[in-house]
C-alpha cells in the first residue's frame, strides 16, 4: 500500500493532466459557443452570491452522471467527448478534481475555472441573482 497523499499535492497532480482556465478567457469561450460553463457549487452558495448567466447549474454529487455522453441519465447538452466543460466551483478547488473526474469519462477537454466563481465575480464578469 503506498503513503497517502495530501490534498496539496493531490491538487498539484491532477492539475497537471490538463490546462486550467482564467475567467475571462472561459467568458469568452462561452460567449462564442465554445464552452460549455458548468456551476457546481451548492445551492446557499450560488443563492448567496448569485449564479454566472448561462452557466448549466449541476451540484457535484450529480456531475459525472448528467455529463457522462455514453450515460443514461445524461443532460441533452452532454452532446460527444469532445465537449469543451469549464467546471466552477466557488473558489477552485473542488472544480479541480470535478474536471480530472470528467477526464476518467472521456470528456479530454474538460478543465476548471481558476479562482472559481468568487474570481469570476472580482474580474467584473456578469452575475445575477439565484
Amino acid at each position: 500500500m503506498s503513503e497517502p497523499t495530501g490534498i496539496d499535492t493531490l491538487l498539484e497532480r491532477v492539475r497537471g493532466g490538463y490546462r486550467r482556465i482564467e475567467p475571462d478567457a472561459a467568458y469568452e469561450a462561452a460567449e462564442a459557443g465554445a464552452a460549455l460553463l458548468v456551476d457546481i457549487r451548492y445551492a446557499a452558495l450560488r443563492e448567496r452570491d448569485g449564479v454566472i448567466p448561462g452557466a448549466l447549474v449541476i451540484e457535484r454529487n450529480e456531475l459525472e452522471w448528467r455529463l457522462d455522453p455514453q450515460g443514461s441519465h445524461r443532460l441533452p447538452e452532454a452532446t460527444g467527448h469532445d465537449l469543451r466543460v469549464v467546471v466552477v466551483c466557488n473558489e477552485g478547488y473542488a472544480s479541480s478534481l470535478a474536471a480530472e473526474s470528467l477526464h476518467r469519462l472521456g470528456l479530454y477537454r474538460a478543465t476548471d475555472l481558476i479562482g472559481g466563481f468568487q474570481a469570476w465575480r472580482a474580474a467584473g464578469l456578469p452575475v445575477t441573482a439565484a
